[in-house]
């Protein structure tokens, strides 16, 4: 239930200064897939996701309204995200464009539970289904329930942007020791 209450002034400053503000936190990148009823594979790059909650096992991702496929986006039942590895920005700034043939040379995986699209080549992929969305202004916030992701690549950095520009992590940085383990490659369910 969206119980959103707007009593603040509206904004005096500018949109473009307003985005640029934002730009300074630093995110990590993913690219989030679904296919339409029709067979119609869909993909699009987003920086706004995380994590919601534990159990249920829960993330989000924002969608852009004025988005083509924007309606079909709202219809799907279910999304897998696809977190990118730092070799990855290519892939990235592909899917981000409108307009074009995002799928071209791409040959993607399917997930183990709901069969959706996942990138090759992923630090790690996500299967969810539509749990809720809410409004978010000019975006939808896209809710999904995780029933399986797969860790396929604990040894890669991640792709980093900040400051309107892809970045990579310090090379002193050890993947292994952010994590805290040493983590095998993973195939999860979610019971």
């Amino acid at each position: 239930m969206n119980s959103t209450i707007d009593t603040a002034p509206k904004a005096t400053f500018d949109s473009r200064a307003f985005r640029d503000a934002l730009g300074t936190f630093t995110t990590g990148v993913t690219v989030i897939t679904t296919v339409t009823p029709e067979g119609e594979k869909l993909g699009t790059t987003a920086s706004s996701f995380n994590s919601v909650s534990l159990d249920p096992p829960l993330v989000l991702f924002s969608m852009a309204r004025n988005a083509k496929a924007f309606p079909a986006w709202q219809q799907a039942r279910s999304f897998a995200v696809n977190i990118l590895a730092e070799d990855q920005d290519e892939l990235s700034t592909r899917f981000a464009r409108p307009l074009t043939d995002k799928w071209s040379d791409v040959i993607p995986e399917h997930g183990p539970v709901e069969g959706l699209p996942l990138l090759p080549g992923a630090l790690v992929s996500m299967e969810c289904t539509s749990y809720a969305n809410y409004d978010g202004g000019d975006h939808i916030i896209m809710v999904g329930r995780v029933v399986s992701f797969m860790r396929r690549r604990p040894h890669a950095r991640p792709l980093v942007f900040f400051g309107s520009r892809y970045r990579a992590l310090d090379k002193r940085d050890d993947p292994e020791a952010m994590l805290g383990y040493n983590a095998p490659r993973e195939t999860a369910r979610s019971q």
